[in-house]
C-alpha cells in the first residue's frame, strides 16, 4: 500500500565487467594537469591593491615586475596554498587596459594551471580544437613557458597554462 510506496527503493549498482578493458580503450595522456598555480586579478590601482593585500590583509606581496611582452605589472600576493597575481595594465595597447575599459572596477582575468608538459599539452588540446591564443609558449611571470587558452572553449574562463 501507501507505506511501501514511501519506501525508498534499493539503490542499484553498477560495476564493470572488466575495469582492465574499460581502461585499455583509454588513450594514455602524453601531458598532466597539475595544481592551480595562481588566480590573475586586473586593477585599475595597482599601489591601493597591492595596500589591501599587504596593509590591510597580512598578506605577503611582491615587488612590481613589468612584463612588456606580455603588456602588464605584475605583483604576486602569496597564499599557503596558492597566489594571487595583480595585473595593471603596461602601454595602451596591454591586453589588461582594453579588459579595465570594459571593467571599470577590475575583477578577476584569469587562472593558471601548472602542467608538466606545455608542448605535448598543446599538441593534444590543438587535436581536440580548443584555441591557443598563441602558436608557441611565451615566457610568463615565473620565467616559464605559458600559453593560453580561449575563454570560448573554457566556459567562459581565460586559462593560462604553466610549464611546471
Amino acid at each position: 500500500g501507501l507505506l511501501s510506496r514511501l519506501q525508498p527503493s534499493a539503490p542499484t549498482v553498477r560495476t564493470l565487467s572488466s575495469s582492465k578493458s574499460f581502461s585499455q580503450n583509454i588513450p594514455s595522456c602524453l601531458w598532466k594537469l597539475g595544481r592551480l598555480n595562481h588566480v590573475a586579478i586586473a586593477v585599475p590601482d595597482l599601489e591601493k591593491a597591492q595596500s589591501l593585500y599587504k596593509d590591510v590583509l597580512g598578506a605577503q606581496v611582491s615587488e612590481t615586475v613589468a612584463l612588456p611582452e606580455h603588456g602588464v605589472y605584475t605583483v604576486f600576493v602569496e597564499l599557503g596554498n596558492t597566489k594571487l597575481e595583480l595585473l595593471h595594465p603596461l602601454g595602451e595597447k596591454s591586453p589588461i587596459a582594453s579588459f579595465l575599459q570594459k571593467n571599470k572596477t577590475g575583477g578577476m582575468h584569469h587562472i593558471c594551471i601548472e602542467v608538466d608538459d606545455i608542448k605535448a599539452a598543446m599538441t593534444k588540446l590543438k587535436k581536440k580544437k580548443i584555441r591557443i591564443l598563441s602558436e608557441e609558449p611565451k615566457i610568463g611571470a615565473h620565467g616559464k613557458p605559458v600559453i593560453f587558452l580561449h575563454p570560448k572553449d573554457c566556459h567562459g574562463v581565460l586559462v593560462e597554462l604553466e610549464q611546471a
